[in-house]
């Protein structure tokens, strides 16, 4: 089974949409929707916004669902001059940029007593992702890369400049390192997707709400042709 993580309402009721034999279970206040796509069994969730609601989330696919690997969906804000609203990034691997451990002589970013702080996306589910967005969406482009996250809305650009030049992501979100940190730990291969809905600078409150559904769009039928093929 698949589990599918999606942080807004719009994404995971556009993959509802195409679902089938949905039974829905409500824990930790976060509905799952368990059914088909494409004749394959997923589990399909809201997380909610920041990285708690997100591990809680992966945690729960984990000890309820028994899934064999998690996809995470969302948008994002570009780090990376190259990759323009409505993009697609994949993830190579993911950290959290507001982890900030320095007083005890650690990196920024590293996670104390811990054998890692980037969390390796599984090559495979990348690969059908590349294969898949080329695919469905051709008037776009997609890349692999690093995507950063933490309990941040970022539209400042010194911010920005921050996180590019300690963490050389690709692009910046709330969620998916919390994700891919819960499928570590429980040895689940994951896979973070994210479509660009601003350039995470001072323009992104002005983009956001203006991209934000072109961005759903993209995501959404990336993951149902992934799903179809999986």
């Amino acid at each position: 089974m698949l589990g599918i993580i999606g942080a807004m309402d719009e994404e995971v009721i556009k993959l509802k949409e195409v679902m089938e034999d949905v039974e829905i279970t409500r824990k930790a206040s976060m509905d799952f929707y368990k059914g088909t796509m494409s004749g394959k069994e997923v589990v399909v969730v809201r997380s909610g916004i920041g990285k708690v609601n997100a591990g809680i989330c992966t945690q729960i696919l984990v000890d309820e669902y028994n899934v064999e690997a998690v996809i995470n969906t969302g948008i994002a804000g570009s780090l990376n001059p190259a990759i323009d609203i409505g993009d697609i990034v994949l993830s190579t691997d993911t950290l959290q940029h507001d982890v900030d451990a320095t007083g005890f002589g650690y990196d920024l970013g590293v996670i104390p007593r811990m054998d890692t702080s980037t969390f390796l996306a599984d090559e495979k589910l990348k690969e059908l992702a590349k294969t898949s967005c080329e695919k469905v969406n051709p008037d776009i482009k997609v890349f692999e890369g690093r995507i950063v996250s933490g309990d941040q809305f970022i539209s400042d650009r010194e911010k920005k400049n921050y996180i590019v030049d300690n963490f050389k992501g690709y692009c910046t979100e709330m969620e998916g390192a919390a994700i891919a940190q819960a499928a570590y730990l429980n040895n689940v291969p994951f896979l973070i997707i994210r479509a660009i809905s601003d350039k995470a600078d001072d323009s992104a409150t002005v983009d956001y709400p203006t991209f934000e559904a072109k961005a759903i769009e993209h995501s959404v039928k990336l993951v149902k042709d992934m799903v179809a093929n999986y």
